[in-house]
């Protein structure tokens, strides 16, 4: 188990935790479908992504949603900190085909959305965006604090 670096008594709902750029290449996309399993040929085949309807090869959600709350897990410093985290997808994430370079930059933004003293836990409230659109909403995630 990883030491925590956050306490509670310099905790305020509202404070920022930190914000992050996730910068998104193709290759991110083949490395996630061979760990994950997932590969659904959205997420790799630009042709048959535009036959369904798409912008064209995109994100895994659950990618999106695993580097978002990265922020969080860096900074209470204990991914095991985290009792919960949950969120809906909004927007598919749009990976373009830039030979390695990052087809796609994600914000995320961290703010300390409520504590509960009682429980010892802080919800931390995630902004993501893709150009400006959230594509991430409700991402929430519930961690222990010391």
């Amino acid at each position: 188990m990883t030491e925590q670096k956050v306490d509670m008594a310099d905790l305020a709902v509202g404070a920022e935790i930190g914000s992050r750029t996730l910068e998104i290449s193709r290759a991110d996309l083949v490395k996630y479908a061979g760990a994950s399993g997932d590969f659904n040929p959205i997420h790799w085949n630009e042709r048959f992504a535009r036959e369904v309807d798409l912008p064209g090869v995109i994100a895994h959600g659950m990618f999106t949603m695993g580097a978002a709350v990265q922020l969080v897990t860096d900074w209470i410093g204990d991914p095991g900190a985290v009792v919960s985290y949950g969120t809906r997808f909004t927007k598919p994430v749009p990976v373009a085909d830039l030979d390695g370079a990052p087809g796609a930059v994600v914000e995320v933004v961290g703010v300390v959305g409520a504590l509960d003293a009682e429980a010892g836990t802080a919800r931390v409230d995630l902004t993501v965006t893709l150009d400006g659109q959230k594509v991430l909403m409700k991402a929430q995630a519930t961690v222990r604090v010391a």
